[in-house]
């Protein structure tokens, strides 16, 4: 949009800083900043607000889309983009980008945290400090040596790949056609190969996107092909696993343990199997909130490089759809 002044309406929470570098990047557009109401992650704009905006920085719920009759760009704060790409859901000329590389550090450093916590049995040990039990539950594991597999090997998986990979393990990567190790991967097979290399992990982490090709792919078939005593982890989408098949092979022994940041739905049921399964650890989807600073410090330095090409009529960064 060369030449024209610009209306940005922002939802996240950014503080002065990160306004100050979203401002830099457009020294003549106009800024509307949202503030969040208590426990809201965005703030929640007026129908004014969003008709007059040329660009909005965070997830408008898409059924508020048609409001927005001047947006050109809308910045989504996510990673994940699946709520928009519904048929006519999103306006012919409107710019679609999303949040790729602000999440990497956030959802990696949880998941790994929450696979090792296992390892090391800590829930465990937990348990029996509000027990008042001064108890040993035995041996433990090691990443040391051990083999990780990663399903989906972009920014959030890689920079799980290089933690475990610090740690002395040995990381192999999966995605939907293979081809080039990223940092942190030693090989990278295309996802029709899990049969063949399932058995070879003793961690398998998963950081895939909700498809119809990834929908229900962690079943008991997927379980069963993984090596006994194994540990699994989902940081993607709960839509991935089907949770009657992971408590059976808790409840059976078959894995030593499972990560779950992720369920389908969401919130879990009172009534889900899941909360009581064996070695199980749950958190509510909080990996890749806002809670870790680095996150907001990313979706506002990839919002203000997206506002400044917008305004020069440059390519833009994350383009999910034009």
């Amino acid at each position: 949009m060369p030449g024209s002044t610009l209306n940005v309406l922002v939802l996240p929470p950014f503080n002065e800083q990160q306004r100050t570098r979203l401002e830099a990047s457009a020294p003549h557009a106009r800024f509307t900043y949202v503030t969040p109401k208590p426990g809201a992650m965005l703030g929640n704009p007026t129908s004014d607000q969003v008709a007059e905006a040329d660009v909005i920085v965070g997830n408008l719920s898409p059924e508020r889309l048609p409001e927005a009759t001047s947006l050109k760009l809308l910045q989504l704060n996510s990673a994940g983009y699946d709520n928009y790409l519904a048929a006519g859901t999103l306006p012919a000329d409107l710019a679609l980008c999303c949040a790729v590389g602000a999440y990497g550090q956030a959802v990696s450093e949880h998941l790994f945290a929450m696979t090792l916590a296992l390892m090391k049995r800590l829930p465990g040990y937990h348990d029996l400090q509000h027990a008042h039990d001064w108890g040993d539950l035995g041996p433990v594991t090691t990443l040391a040596g051990a083999r990780v597999l990663v399903l989906g090997t972009g920014d959030i998986g890689s920079h799980f790949a290089q933690l475990c990979q610090a740690m002395g393990a040995r990381v192999t990567g999966a995605n939907r056609h293979g081809g080039e190790a990223p940092a942190g991967f030693e090989t990278v097979h295309p996802i029709d190969e899990l049969p063949q290399i399932l058995g070879e992990a003793d961690v398998v982490a998963s950081f895939l996107p909700s498809s119809p090709a990834t929908q229900g792919l962690v079943d008991a078939a997927f379980f069963s092909a993984m090596r006994p005593g194994a540990f699994f982890a989902n940081g993607g989408r709960g839509d991935l696993v089907v949770a009657d098949d992971l408590v059976a092979a808790l409840v059976n022994g078959h894995l030593a343990g499972a990560a779950l940041d992720v369920t389908s739905p969401e919130p879990l049921p009172e009534d889900s199997p899941l909360w009581d399964a064996p070695n199980l650890l749950i958190t509510p989807h909080v990996s890749g909130g806002f809670h870790l600073s680095t996150v907001l410090d990313s979706i506002a330095d990839i919002a203000a490089e997206n506002i400044a090409h917008l305004e020069a009529g440059e390519p833009l960064r994350n383009l999910v759809r034009r």
